[in-house]
This record gives C-alpha cells, structure tokens and sequence, in this order.
C-alpha cells in the first residue's frame, strides 16, 4: 500500500514536471528577421499571442542579430504565469524618432504576471530626438524604452538599454519586480532619459546595477513603497531620486525605501528627495540612504521642497509633502560645490527624525564643506563633516 502511495506521489511529480516543460518560439521561425531593418513587430506579436495562450510556461526566443521594432504592446492576463524573453540580439527602435515619439511607450507589458526578461540589448535609437529637444524646436514627447504597467512577479536581468527617447525603464502599478544587472547608457546631456522610473508600486529590487544617463539614475514616484535599491553605479546623471512628488493635490506616499552600496560619480545630485512647493497630501518616510560613496557630485545630499519649474503653478506656496524618518548612514566622499548638505524643507511642515551618521564629506582639496538646513529637525551621530545643521 505504501509502496503504491509513492508511485502515486511520483507519477504525479513526474506528470507535473512534464507539465512544466516550456514551450519555446522563436522569433526568426515567425517571420522577424535579424538585419536591423525589416519590420518585425508582427513576429514578436505572434510569438507573444502564442506564449500568452499557452498553459504551459512559455520562452520566446530572440536570437542574435539587430530586430527592428516599432512600438508594442504585450498584454495579459495570460494562460500561464511564467514567460521568458531570452533575448541573445538587439532590439532595434526606429531611427526616426516620430515613428514612435508620440507613442508613449516602445515596448509596453501591461497586466502581465510572471514575466522574465532574460539578456538582450534595447537600442532606443534617441539621439535625434534629444537633438530636436535641445534646439528648442518642438518634438515629440518620446516614447519610454521598456515600460511594465499593473504586472506582478517581474524578473528583469542582464538587459542593457541603450539611447533611450525618454526614460529607459518604468515600473508602474506593479507588485514584487526584481531587476538585477541591469546596465542603461545615454549621454549626459539627454534630456528627461531617467534610468528606472518607479511609481504606485510595492516589493521592487534594483540590484548589481550601472546606470549612465541624462536625468536621474533612479527616479522614485508618488505610491512607492518597500524598494531596496542596492550595489547601483550612478554617473553620469541626476542621481538617486524620490520625487518630483507633491506635483497633484491628492497624491499617494513614498515610504519604505532602502538606498545602499551606491556610487555617484560626476553627477549632479546623489541622494536627493524634492518635491514641488505646492499644497499636497503626499509624504515620504522612512527612508534609508546607507553606504555610498560620493565622486565629485554637484549637491551629495539634498532635500528640496522648493521645486517649481519654470516658476510656474507654484510660486508664494509651500509644499504640502511631509518628510520624516530619514537616515544618511556612512556616507562618504567629494562635493563639487560648498554645500554638500542641503535640507531645505517646507516652512508649513518642516522635516522631522532627519538622521546623519558617519557622514564624511569633502569640498576642494580637503577644504571645508558646509551643511545648509532650513526648517529641518533631527539628530546626529558618530563623525559628521559638513558639521550637522540639525
């Protein structure tokens, strides 16, 4: 009797394991072809409507070779909840920018759940694009490189994203993402090419990271909460952000938020939380900034509250945003310019439990920096230079 309950047992692991088997399709099979410049939107579609269809888990398969790529979008709910994109080639946006400039996104997965994303290069193709916008001539928006709108149980590693039009990565409405290994690259001086961009999502992961590009490294939006960021390079660009938040009236939180391991290098800001200077319900706390190091950064630590673009929909108001319960924790290394500290809150609800502990950092050949702090409360520990202004 035992001796067939465990046949049973096995029969039925056995059944499940083949069950588990995946299918695989391959984009060349379905018509893509890998020179850089025949349509193969209409492959990647088919192989996605057959992985989305399927019961069992599902890899689609982009071999080497360049796949031009209009935009796509790649819908769920599906059949089953593990799909792989083993991408070995490049995919390929477009080299006019308004083919796909006022799309919005260039590949979008949208209400997905256990979708991997495994190697492969994503060339935007940008750099016209962020010409016509740096010549003041009117462009089109630009589309975000890879987007995942209101998706579950997302595996991003070791993709590269190249020239973005906009921003490279964006992670809205969605819960447990995992992205590891990730390395974005743009230029400098590309304008709004933030690297990830995370908005109204809970349980992301950003790991073993390199991001170079022409806005901020990492931009966090209002309704995040439990990131870890962790073993991320930054530089060139605009730092590790939280915000723009207070932007509307009603707005979601940020709360939190692990930021360690992290180097800046040749950026404008390092860890940075700022938030229109409007009226807003939105807040940000417990927030964790832990062992970086600061290469040469324009503003290593910043909070401001005073963020109004072109001085317009905000002037003579205060923000609304409530920050709290933020640790700098062994923070090290070089300022660009005097101020290496910089907590300018709002006057209605200043910062509060703002902590600095073993914070060392430098302006000029070991001159002295100096700490600036505007209706900020909190404490200090262990050795902190700019001498705290808390």
């Amino acid at each position: 009797m035992a001796n067939h309950k465990w046949q049973t047992i096995f029969l039925f692991i056995f059944i499940n394991s083949a069950m588990a088997k995946a299918v695989t399709y391959s984009v060349t099979t379905l018509g893509a072809k890998p020179d850089g410049k025949t349509d193969s939107t209409k492959a990647f579609l088919s192989a996605w409507a057959k992985a989305c269809a399927s019961v069992k888990p599902a890899v689609i398969y982009v071999p080497a070779g360049r796949f031009l790529l209009r935009n796509a979008l790649f819908s769920g709910p599906c059949k089953n909840s593990l799909i792989t994109f083993r991408i070995a080639g490049t995919l390929v946006a477009p080299s006019d920018y308004r083919v796909i400039g006022n799309a919005g996104n260039w590949l979008l997965f949208r209400q997905v759940n256990g979708v991997t994303i495994s190697g492969g290069i994503l060339d935007g193709q940008g750099t016209g694009l962020w010409a016509c916008k740096n010549s003041g001539k009117s462009c089109p928006t630009g589309a975000t490189t890879l987007s995942f709108s209101n998706s579950n149980n997302i595996v991003v590693s070791g993709l590269v994203s190249l020239n973005s039009q906009m921003f490279h990565i964006v992670i809205n409405g969605c819960n447990n993402v995992k992205m590891q290994g990730v390395k974005v690259s743009a230029s400098g001086n590309s304008p709004n090419t933030d690297g990830i961009h995370v908005q109204m999502s809970s349980g992301v992961t950003i790991l073993n990271s390199k991001i170079s590009t022409g806005d901020d490294c990492v931009s966090i939006g209002p309704g995040t909460s439990n990131l870890w960021i962790e073993n991320v390079a930054c530089g060139p660009g605009h730092g590790i952000s939280i915000g723009s938040l207070g932007k509307d009236l009603q707005e979601a939180g940020v709360q939190n938020v692990t930021v360690k391991t992290v180097t800046f290098t040749n950026t404008q800001n390092g860890v940075r939380i700022k938030s229109w200077g409007r009226a807003s319900t939105g807040f940000a706390r417990n927030i964790l900034f832990q062992h970086a190091v600061m290469i040469n950064v324009q503003n290593p630590i910043v909070i401001d509250q005073q963020y109004c673009p072109d001085k317009k929909g905000c002037p003579g108001q205060v923000s609304g945003v409530k920050i709290s319960d933020v640790t700098y924790q062994d923070i090290h290394g070089t300022s660009a310019t005097e101020v290496a500290v910089k907590f300018d809150c709002s006057s209605k609800y200043p910062c509060s439990r703002i902590r600095l502990e073993n914070v060392k950092l430098i302006y000029k050949n070991n001159q002295g920096a100096l700490a600036s702090c505007s209706n900020a409360g909190g404490t200090s520990a262990g050795t902190v230079q700019p001498t705290s202004c808390l």
